[in-house]
């Protein structure tokens, strides 16, 4: 089944609102087997809109509408619709009645143009709004579905998961199953990973799977899709390949689906019965935002420092000031000691530091811009790495947090 988001908003198309909401439409629908083959955004102008409409309904099954649906006179997508479903707009009464209950409950005033938004057209089943006043609908109109939803997130998020998605399940029950999982791994770009796995890569056309790259700064996501009759066949086929994949590149694979880096080192802590303590220079206390993001965090993290200047570096860590001159504040031995240090102040199991260049000022001919030490301390031992990265001051940052946190999740996993 074709399916197709048109998103309308002048604001989607000037860059004033991301438009999360296509995003979301698009992962809900595939989930249960439906593919998203065009997306598009148009301002708010009827010829714009009766365009849209005309050229999805020749192309596809399927047609999700969101925004234009609020109670105010830059909100035509209601009245376009009847134009271009040929129907008019009549009074619903239990709508209405669910409008001054919404607006009684919050001691909030009525007025008419809240009141209008009862005003739907005649030949659409109306999808109730838990969340708002703006009620979502459904048209029928020779093969083509068209759902037309508030673009307000939470308001058009309730409809779809309570109205929209169980009937499309339903009359979806028996074609064919879409199924994605996956695998999320860090420490190799883009190529250099596909030319390590490329054999792996050319076995799932075997079992009919397709493969696709999906980077962001410090991580590439690997997402497999198959589809079929049979879901728990499907899965299995998925599961087999992807624990090839494991073995292939154990390093670099850190988790899958949802799981994200900070979350996958907590649960290998608290697995652990360990603490850890950070001591930031270039990240500027980055690495203790990921973990602390985490709930129940403080249940392995024990506290951090942001010794951004040399000074600091000597008065809260004890780093020596002859070290910090003839190795420089980025070098191995100095964010190995700061990894100790912090490891020894906070009493923790694991000390974690970073020491950089973030950028774009500061670099050097032996130190350009994006130059980073990272290290963990542990009892027994001390590890680090050198990152050489960009001239992207907020990439290098965010990378350099990462890799710090996956230099300890390395460490946990091995021990």
């Amino acid at each position: 089944m074709n399916c197709e988001v048109i998103s309308i908003g002048d604001e989607l198309l000037i860059g004033q609102t991301v438009n999360t909401n296509a995003s979301w439409i698009g992962m809900q629908l595939n989930l249960i087997g439906f593919d998203v083959n065009y997306g598009v955004v148009i301002p708010d102008d009827k010829s714009a809109i009766l365009n849209a409409l005309k050229i999805s309904s020749e192309r596809s099954d399927l047609v999700v509408v969101t925004g234009g649906l609020g109670p105010t006179k830059d909100d035509i997508t209601k009245h376009t619709l009847c134009e271009f479903f040929q129907t008019t707009l009549e009074l619903n009464h239990e709508i209405e009645d669910d409008i001054i209950t919404y607006f009684s409950a919050r001691g909030l005033p009525i007025l008419q143009t809240n009141r209008d938004q009862a005003l739907l057209p005649k030949n659409c089943k109306i999808l109730n709004n838990s969340k708002g006043t703006a009620s979502g609908m459904w048209f029928d109109k020779e093969q083509t579905v068209f759902i037309s939803l508030p673009g307000v997130p939470y308001e058009m998020k309730a409809i779809m998961l309570e109205e929209v998605l169980p009937n499309l399940r339903s009359s979806n029950s028996n074609a064919s199953q879409l199924i994605n999982k996956t695998v999320k791994t860090h420490g190799m770009g883009e190529s250099f990973l596909a030319e390590i796995i490329k054999d792996w890569e050319e076995g799932l056309s075997d079992d009919k799977i397709k493969l696709a790259y999906l980077p962001s700064p410090g991580i590439v996501k690997l997402r497999l899709t198959i589809s079929g009759s049979k879901k728990e066949r499907l899965n299995q086929k998925l599961d087999y390949h992807i624990d090839k994949l494991k073995a292939l590149i154990p390093k670099q694979i850190f988790g899958l689906e949802k799981d994200t880096m900070e979350a996958v080192v907590g649960n290998l802590l608290i697995e652990a019965s360990s603490t850890v303590s950070t001591a930031e220079s270039c990240t500027g206390g980055s690495v203790a935002k990921l973990l602390t993001s985490i709930s129940g965090s403080s249940a392995y993290f024990n506290g951090s420092v942001v010794t951004y200047s040399n000074k600091s570096k000597e008065e809260l860590l004890n780093v020596d000031s002859m070290l910090i001159e003839k190795e420089g504040a980025v070098s191995q031995k100095v964010v190995e000691k700061m990894a100790k240090q912090v490891r020894n102040i906070f009493h923790s199991d694991f000390g974690v530091s970073t020491s950089g260049i973030a950028g774009p000022g500061g670099g050097s001919i032996e130190k350009p811009v994006g130059t980073v030490w990272i290290a963990v301390a542990s009892k027994n031992k001390v590890v680090s790495k050198k990152l050489n990265l960009g001239y992207s001051r907020e990439r290098n940052i965010h990378v350099s947090a990462l890799s710090a946190l996956n230099l300890l999740r390395l460490e946990l996993v091995n021990n």
